[in-house]
Order: structure tokens, then sequence, then C-alpha cells
């Protein structure tokens, strides 16, 4: 648990670093440097790469994460047998992208013609996507995740940035910088190239015959199998933006996207925790360790929620604050309410705590295909009902639902199927002091005209009253045990 715990710390850490860029991009530079519907192709794009990635890589990062201890001698040759099976399933979504080029105009062509012009780019970014994870999953298997998260977390995003201020500046036009983004996630995979190289753990051997006949095929069956849950869990999560742009414009989507992007960093601790506990979890169904997967699954749970509430808590008691900085606010703080509901939807995810991974590394994996399949139908069905009658919130409120349903049928399952249950008397008592810390905020605290002090002693009083909670509550005495042995050594180590 050890390492464990260290790795989650190093990512997280990465992962807030990356939050500081991204709010510095979206809330701040974003908005500065282009217009609405600018920002709304740019993300659109983007969304649309990480929504085809999935189908590319054909589930083949968990398959890489399930069969890792299973090829002890060929490490390596597994390692370039994935690359090419991710290579050829890009190839196969190329053709479908071809194939069925017409579909997927005319969803853009009333409201939002401009993506139409840009397929390419969301194809060549897909392409990079997929290379990049499978080296991450890699990683991942020999634990090594500060690195490869820095890259993707803090890296890409600053070359991001780069390249919108390269934009302002006049260095080229609309168009090449839309087509830069390609760029910039190319140099963020090369450096993860290089990175794994440089640890020894970048090696292509195409000795395929080393691995196990039935071994590849139990790997290509998992990974086809795992494909629609991988890829229904991202079009859940991702479908709400594109069909925003679709149904209502980019302009629209620009909102939408600032305020979605706002309350994904609720999440963040949790992603972190989840890269970490996937090999952890594997390793012990390998193990068949089942009261020990249970026991990780109550305390990820807590840890992650009494984070992750914290974190939802100062951005909901600041919203009005955050959206101070934005350029040209009277237009994007419209998306405050996509602030809360999203917001709501992630700490949905972060309460049920790792029900997905382990489902995906149980021997019951192919009933993520059910719930997800499920999930995609209701997610698009509830954007369909809501964006025409509430808009940028209709959505929002489309992807809450269908967070909170999908959470609630993988939690249903395990429990029947292993057992396995993740509340404790601790996450219900972390709810309480969240809500009770939030009333404070609204009805105790005065508003300051000067904004910076009043996120600071807003912020400061609602964190030290919610902590205050959490021991009286002794709703996470084992964390609590934990900081507090990590300072006293701190203190030590000073003297």
């Amino acid at each position: 648990m050890s390492k464990l715990a260290k790795q989650s710390i190093l990512t997280t850490f990465s992962a807030y670093i990356g939050v500081v860029i991204g709010y510095f991009n979206l809330l701040w530079l974003l908005p500065y440097v282009l217009k609405p519907d600018q920002i709304g192709l740019f993300k659109t794009i983007q969304d649309i790469a990480l929504l085809m990635m999935p189908f590319a890589q054909m589930g083949i990062g968990n398959g890489i994460t399930r069969f890792f201890p299973q090829v002890t001698d060929s490490k390596f040759s597994f390692f370039s047998f994935s690359l090419f099976l991710g290579i050829a399933g890009f190839a196969v979504l190329m053709v479908f992208t071809i194939l069925f080029r017409e579909p997927i105009s005319s969803a853009f062509a009333e409201k939002s013609p401009a993506v139409n012009q840009y397929i390419q780019v969301a194809l060549i970014i897909t392409f990079i996507l997929v290379i990049h994870t499978l080296l991450e999953a890699f990683s991942r298997s020999y634990l090594k995740l500060a690195i490869p998260s820095l890259i993707r977390d803090v890296l890409l995003r600053l070359l991001i940035a780069l390249l919108v201020i390269g934009y302002f500046f006049g260095w080229y036009p609309f168009p090449q910088m839309i087509w830069g983004m390609s760029i910039a996630y190319f140099l963020a995979m090369a450096c993860m190239v290089f990175y794994m190289n440089k640890n020894g753990i970048f090696q292509l051997q195409f000795n395929w015959s080393d691995i196990p006949l039935s071994l590849k095929k139990d790997f290509f069956r998992y990974n086809i199998i795992t494909l629609l849950g991988t890829a229904g869990a991202l079009l859940i999560m991702k479908i709400d933006s594109i069909m925003v742009s679709s149904m209502i414009g980019l302009d629209a989507n620009a909102i939408y996207t600032i305020g979605f992007s706002i309350a994904v960093v609720i999440e963040m601790p949790r992603r972190a925790i989840s890269q970490v506990a996937m090999p952890v979890i594997s390793e012990m169904f390998a193990k068949n360790q089942l009261t020990e997967i249970n026991a990780l699954y109550k305390k990820i749970a807590v840890n992650q929620l009494l984070i992750c509430l914290l974190v939802f808590l100062l951005i909901w008691v600041n919203i009005e604050n955050l959206y101070h900085f934005v350029p040209n606010r009277s237009i994007y703080e419209q998306g405050k309410w996509v602030v809360l509901l999203i917001g709501l939807g992630k700490i949905t995810d972060v309460i049920f705590s790792v029900n997905g991974e382990i489902i995906v590394f149980s021997r019951f994996y192919t009933f993520n295909i059910t719930a997800t399949l499920l999930m995609c139908a209701a997610v698009i069905i509830f954007n369909l009902m809501l964006i025409p009658l509430y808009g940028i919130e209709g959505a929002a409120l489309a992807s809450l639902i269908a967070m909170f349903c999908y959470n609630l049928v993988k939690y249903i399952y395990i429990k029947i199927r292993l057992g396995f249950n993740p509340f404790t008397t601790g996450v219900f008592l972390i709810l309480l002091a969240g809500v009770l810390s939030w009333a404070l905020s609204y009805y105790l605290i005065p508003e300051s005209a000067y904004v910076v002090l009043d996120i600071l002693i807003r912020s400061g009083i609602v964190t030290a009253f919610y902590l205050l909670l959490i021991h009286l509550f002794k709703a996470a005495q084992e964390t609590e045990a934990m900081v507090f042995r990590k300072i006293k050594d701190v203190f030590s180590q000073l003297r």
C-alpha cells in the first residue's frame, strides 16, 4: 500500500499542476484569445478524437494491465503485439469513418458546419492517442505513473497553451492552429517514448511466438469484450459536448465546455487513485484475494470522497468568484449550473468507488458491456429529450442522471456477484460534513467586494470547518492517522 499511496500522491500532484494550467487555458487564455465559436470548434475536435480513440484502441489498454502479470518471460513481445493490434484497430476505424463520412457530416452540417473541415485532425489525434494510451498502460503495469501523468496532465496542456499563444501573436492563422493540435499531441507521445526508453521499458520485440496461443486468444477476446465497456464509458462522458455542438451550436459548446472543465477538477484525485489501483486490483484477482479487494474497495471510497468532496465544495462556494476572472464573463457565466450538475455527477462517480475497475478485472468483466450499452442508449436519449428543453443545462442533467444510473447498476451487480460493498459509515459522515460546510458558506459567510479576499476567506473557513467535522465525526480515522504520522515524520527530519 505504501507504493500505491506514493504513486497516488505523485500522480495527484501532477494532475493538479495540470489543473492549474487547464484553468488558465480554459478560464482565461481561450476566452481571451478566441471567439466562442472558435473555442467550441477547438474543443469539439478534441472531444471527437477522444470519443473515437477507445474504438480504435479496442480495449487493449485494460488488456495490457490484466494480462501483464501472465507474460513474465515475454513482456516486450507482448508490448509490441499490443501496439500492432492498436494500429490495426485504428486502420479499421479509419475505414469506417470514410464509409460513413456522409452521416457524420450531416450531424454537424446545420449548426456547426466548421467541424466537418477538420475531421482529419481528429483522426490524426486519435491515432496518436491510441499509441500514447498503450504506452501509458504498459508503463502503468510497472507502477511507473508519476512521469506519464506529468506528460499527460502538464506537458500536453502547456503545449496547447503555447499553440494558442502563437495564434494570439499572429504567427499562424486559426486553421493552422487547429492542425497544430496534432503536433502538440505528437510531442507528448514522443516524450512518453523517451521516458520509457530511458527506464528500459520500451523495447520492440517481435517474437510473438513466445506468447502462448491460448493467452493471445484470451487477450484478444478480453479486448473485444472490454472495448464496448471502455468506449461506452467515454461515450457517456463526451457525447453531451458533441451533441451540444450538433443540436445548439459551437458557441453553446464553448459555454458548456468551460463549465464542464471546471467541474472535471473534482475527479482528478479519483483518476490518480484509479490509475494506481488498477494493476493492484488485477494482481489481487490473479491471486484470488477477494477479501483484500473488498477492503481496498471500501478504503478507496472513503479516501477519494474525502478529497473530491472538498474540491467540489471549494469550487461551488466560489463559483461566482471563479467566473469573475473569465474574459467576456457575461457570455460564459451562463454555464455555472453546468458546473453544479456535472460536479454532482462526478461526486456520484466517486461515492461508488472503483466499481468499474473491479468489474473489468474480475471474471465477470463481460457485464461491463451490458451496463455500458444500456447507459450509452440512456445518455443519448436523455440528451435528445433534455437539450431541446433546457439547453446546456439539459445536457449536464442528462450526464448526471446517466452517471448515477451507470454506477448504481455496477454497484448492484458487484454486490450480488462478489458480495463487495464500498459503503461504510465514513462515507455518509463525509457527505454530511460536506452538506453542513456548504450551509455554513451559504448562510453565514458574508460576501466581500474584493474577489480574491472573498475566495481566501470563504475557502479557508469552509476547509477548516469541513476538516473539523471529519475529525469530530471520526469519518476517516485511518487516513487522519496516516496524515499525522507523515507530518510528525517531516518535523522529525527538520530537527
